[in-house]
Order: structure tokens, then C-alpha cells, then sequence
């Protein structure tokens, strides 16, 4: 690993550890010809994943668009950004598990929803009316009264 700061390739780890629930390792590195110390993060590097959107066009999974809208969803409500980042990770391990290399959105939007409504209902309903292209009120209704069933 090189030195951001010397860029001298001769750096030593003095600390690991394990972080993001086990998913990546931080490592607390320091340099034997500046002294410096700095972090890096190891990761696990993912197979890409194709996302098959609405027109059938195809793109790479983007783990952001799932946080923003998440995050949008959550809006002045009592959801922490640490719970938001929790069920984003659920939702990624749930649809990076599969065998297929390729999703339709809905079925990433469904798992989203599903996982909403157990962190907070109105953040639920208003990610499904956003995702579900609600076009009326009845249609809105109707999503209602599944959740209180």
C-alpha cells in the first residue's frame, strides 16, 4: 500500500478491525519512511449486478439510488441514518444472494417496501406511492388498507 502523503511503498498495518457488520476490515496503517499513519478499508469485491428497469433497459446496481430513496421516503421522521443504512445492507445481501446477476427493479423496490414497513409505516406508504405510481386516491387507499391488515 502506498503513502498518501510520501507515496513510499513500504507501509506496515498496526491495527485491524472489523467493521460495518463484518462486511469490510479497517486497518490503521503506518509509514516507515515518513511516519505517518493513515486508514485504508478492504472490501469484498462484488460480482457487478444488472438492474433491469421499468423500459427493460439494463444498468449497473447503484446502491445510492436505494439509500436516496430510502432516505426521501424517511423524511422528517424518527428513522436515524444508521437504520437507513442498516436496511439498505439488508435489502443489498437479500438481492446479492441470489443466483441471477441480473434484477428486475420492481423486485428491488418490493424488497425495499418490505423492509420499510417494519421500520416505519409512513415512510412504507410513501415510498409504495412514489414506486407504485399511485394514480388516484382509491389506489392510495387500497395500500392503506393492506397495511392495517
Amino acid at each position: 500500500m502506498k503513502c498518501p502523503y510520501c507515496s513510499s511503498e513500504n507501509t506496515r498495518v498496526v491495527d485491524s478491525r472489523p467493521v460495518e457488520e463484518n462486511n469490510s476490515i479497517r486497518r490503521r496503517r503506518v509509514c516507515d519512511n515518513c511516519g505517518k499513519r493513515f486508514t485504508t478499508y478492504e472490501k469484498i469485491e462484488m460480482i457487478p449486478l444488472i438492474v433491469i428497469k421499468k423500459d427493460q433497459s439494463r444498468e449497473q446496481y447503484n446502491r445510492d439510488k436505494i439509500f436516496n430513496g430510502v432516505l426521501r421516503a424517511c423524511h422528517k421522521r424518527k428513522v436515524s441514518i444508521q437504520q437507513i443504512n442498516e436496511l439498505v445492507n439488508k435489502v443489498e445481501i437479500e438481492i446479492f444472494n441470489r443466483e441471477d446477476r441480473e434484477i428486475p427493479s420492481t423486485e428491488i423496490g418490493e424488497i425495499v417496501m418490505n423492509r420499510l414497513k417494519d421500520l416505519d409505516p409512513v415512510a412504507y406508504v410513501r415510498f409504495a406511492s412514489v414506486y407504485r405510481e399511485f394514480k388516484d386516491v382509491n389506489t392510495f387507499m387500497d395500500e392503506l388498507k393492506k397495511l392495517l391488515e
